[in-house]
């Protein structure tokens, strides 16, 4: 597993990771892992995020130590346990750091509008049609996902 880039975290974020990383070196190793998808900005105070899920690694909830061997589905809903991390959060978890095959977030707006471009639709696919048009890509929905986020960026000429 790879270690997520270098980034730039704010001194809260930074004094709530060394606070855990003293109390439990598994939430840290989380939280280096996860990198900028750890928790959901403004959506949560994180100094609060990481200690629930200092918490629930404690108690079992998010093991952390052994993660890989659990199914996506299983992943995401010990994960959406944690205050301040979502469907989405866990979504790119699975995708990025962990390199799961099969991970589709149709949630996702860059997804739902990558795969408009690439389809020429007139307006951006809702979650649930484009639910339904990923199935016919398992078990590879990872790779389609990052080709719907290429398409947007070429789009905006960043490609």
């Amino acid at each position: 597993m790879r270690e997520p880039e270098p980034r730039e975290v704010p001194a809260e974020e930074a004094a709530a990771t060394a606070a855990i990383s003293t109390a439990d070196p598994m939430v840290a190793a989380f939280v280096r892992r996860a990198g900028p998808f750890a928790l959901r900005p403004g959506d949560q105070d994180p100094l609060t995020s990481l200690f629930d899920l200092a918490t629930k690694t404690r108690d079992g909830t998010v093991p952390l130590d052994g993660i890989d061997a659990f199914g996506d589905d299983e992943i995401v809903e010990r994960l959406t346990k944690v205050r301040g991390i979502g469907r989405w959060t866990a979504e790119m978890f699975l995708l990025f750091q962990l390199r799961r095959p099969d991970v589709w977030p149709v949630d996702d707006l860059g997804i739902r509008h990558g795969w408009s471009l690439i389809h020429t639709l007139p307006e951006t696919i809702k979650p649930r049609p484009l639910q339904a048009e990923g199935e016919r890509f398992r078990p590879y929905r990872s790779t389609l996902a990052l080709y719907c986020w290429h398409a947007v960026h070429v789009e905006r000429g960043q490609a």
